[in-house]
């Protein structure tokens, strides 16, 4: 339980970062942040029970750059939702494809990866979409540099976050 996430709040209700039920309790105890939302579990300590926080809101403002989301293969799946860019099928047994292969001179960029299942990758080979006959479902994009993809893979399941989170909407859709 003092393991589990806590989404951390800036003092304007923006989305800063992740944190432990540990950190969030230390801060709470410190005086640094407040609680917005509980999860509905106890932390029991010998003089008290407290109600172990599932968002906190810090009490003062914190400067941050907007976060660059990384080239990484999860980054690439997680852009496409973990679905083969040419057939369609859902799959967490995916390869990054090269839209034009790097022996071609193809880059290593966002705008030139895509996700894709083994099948539709080996049938692709060296070659490109068009050569190959194969239709891209999107074309892909580098993200937008929100901080929505800090969040992504606990908003399946920390529902209290939904509200907090305005990207999260807009990006059913897209993600």
């Amino acid at each position: 339980m003092v393991s589990s996430p806590v989404l951390v709040l800036n003092q304007n209700y923006q989305p800063l970062n992740v944190c432990t039920t540990r950190r969030a309790v230390v801060l709470l105890d410190r005086g640094k942040a407040e609680v917005l939302e509980h999860n509905g579990g106890h932390i029991h300590t010998p003089t008290s029970m407290l109600p172990i926080p599932s968002v906190i809101r810090l009490v003062y403002m914190i400067k941050r750059p907007r976060p660059v989301v990384k080239l990484t293969r999860r980054e690439v799946f997680i852009r496409d939702n973990y679905m083969c860019q040419y057939c369609g099928k859902e799959t967490k047994d995916l390869t990054l494809d090269h839209v034009v292969p790097r022996h071609r001179g193809g880059p290593h960029v966002w705008e030139n990866l895509v996700s894709a299942c083994k099948p539709c990758n080996h049938r692709k080979a060296g070659r490109t979409p068009a050569e190959a006959k194969m239709k891209l479902f999107r074309l892909p994009e580098a993200p937008r540099s929100a901080g929505f993809y800090i969040f992504y893979q606990y908003l399946q399941t920390q529902y209290e976050w939904q509200k907090f989170i305005p990207e999260w909407e807009r990006a059913q859709g897209w993600a």
